[in-house]
């Protein structure tokens, strides 16, 4: 097999530049390269959705330097709704952040337009330390795990 780098997570919205605002504004994530205006053939047949046409960014998450992967906030002209989902849902439930502060970056979460899911929990891992984390919610409802390590 030949090499494997992870590149990319998708988040699709209806509104991109408002969650990438939310993005940068709590998490440090910075913008990756150019505003992407994707539609046509080639677009349809590798998304396999018809009359595709999305905008968006890429910001680049932080802690991995100018090469490290990045958060794809992508906007469809047609977005499908779905059920929420929840930290038992079936499939990607969420994205983590550790942080140093994460009494300081809860209140940047719900200052931004998020909200607290659960409340700060510490769970022992044997073998690795304590973490303490919690879950809270983006503006569009996606699930985050904030934590920080002892």
């Amino acid at each position: 097999m030949g090499t494997v780098k992870y590149s990319h997570t998708n988040l699709i919205t209806t509104d991109w530049k408002r969650i990438s605002k939310f993005y940068m504004d709590v998490f440090d994530c910075v913008p990756s390269g150019p505003v992407r205006q994707l539609s046509g053939r080639t677009v349809e047949d590798g998304t396999s959705v018809s009359n595709a046409n999305i905008e968006g960014i890429h910001l680049r998450l932080p802690g991995h330097g100018n090469s490290g992967p990045t958060l794809e906030i992508f906007q469809y002209r047609n977005v499908l709704q779905q059920n929420e989902t929840f930290a038992n849902s079936k499939g990607y439930t969420h994205i983590a952040f550790e942080v140093s502060d994460l009494d300081e970056t809860c209140r940047k979460v719900v200052k931004a337009g998020g909200w607290m899911l659960g409340k700060l929990a510490h769970q022992p891992v044997e073998g690795v330390g304590v973490c303490t984390f919690v879950y809270v919610r983006d503006p569009d409802r996606n699930i985050i795990e904030i934590q920080s390590w002892e």
